[in-house]
């Protein structure tokens, strides 16, 4: 299916949304509960799986991949019943970076950590790529399981922090984990143990990196959100524990 050909606006520096403009007819798909705000003549609905399937075994074969990745079975659709252009924003559940992603100039496929879509043009199929090689399997947890966006329109993943694009020319990089945002087709994805004993031990980088060999496009964060929680927590159980140790 033909993706619809969309207009946007990106809106905000350090936390950022982006405004879909619609013309009448048009759809964008998007996460359950990403949307801020749409302008008069927008209709929304909730359906099963992208609706880039239009048979019943399609549609199943859909949901039955969205529950692999933990997420909820339905998206929403938001489309201009009326006949002049509306709009309708989404953002993400904390700050970060909306990037657009234009499908049909990176091959039509674009391979992205689960959390990271936000919203694409109606036509987009949204699957799930499993990493190819055991160490991703055997070590990756989350990772293993990535999503598999298709088509030829436009596509919006979410970062936290700053964005850092990458082009590879039959090239290799290495990367924490969890600062993964999205690579293109022509990147081959694999999870390793980040070297020796001791670097994994002291190093304060992690026991894993992901490493990305090939020609293509790799879009990196600054700050994903499980470093940020990490922080958030540590400083929370810290002011706990000054608290306990006060009253006493």
């Amino acid at each position: 299916m033909p993706s619809h050909q969309l207009e946007y606006e990106i809106l905000g520096a350090s936390a950022q949304s982006v405004e879909i403009i619609l013309d009448p007819g048009e759809t964008v798909i998007a996460e359950a509960g990403a949307m801020n705000y749409m302008t008069d003549g927008v209709r929304f609905e909730t359906r099963m799986g992208d609706g880039s399937s239009s048979g019943l075994l399609g549609k199943l074969w859909s949901v039955g991949k969205r529950m692999l990745t933990g997420e909820s079975l339905f998206m929403t659709h938001f489309s201009n019943a009326g006949k002049r252009q509306a709009r309708v924003a989404f953002a993400a559940p904390y700050p970060g970076t909306v990037v657009p992603i234009d499908l049909a100039k990176i091959g039509g496929r674009l391979i992205c950590q689960k959390d990271a879509f936000l919203c694409a043009a109606h036509g987009t199929s949204i699957g799930i790529s499993f990493a190819k090689r055991l160490g991703a399997g055997f070590f990756g947890g989350e990772g293993f399981i990535l999503q598999k966006l298709e088509g030829d329109g436009l596509a919006f993943v979410h970062a936290g922090g700053t964005v850092i694009r990458k082009e590879l020319n039959n090239e290799t990089l290495r990367l924490d984990t969890g600062c993964l945002v999205a690579f293109s087709s022509g990147i081959d994805y694999d999870i390793a143990l980040a070297g020796g004993l001791k670097s994994m031990l002291f190093g304060g980088e992690g026991i894993l990196l992901t490493t990305l060999k090939g020609t293509g496009t790799v879009w990196i964060q600054s700050l994903p959100f499980s470093r940020l929680a990490e922080r958030v927590y540590a400083a929370t159980v810290q002011a706990r524990e000054e608290v306990r140790a006060g009253g006493k």
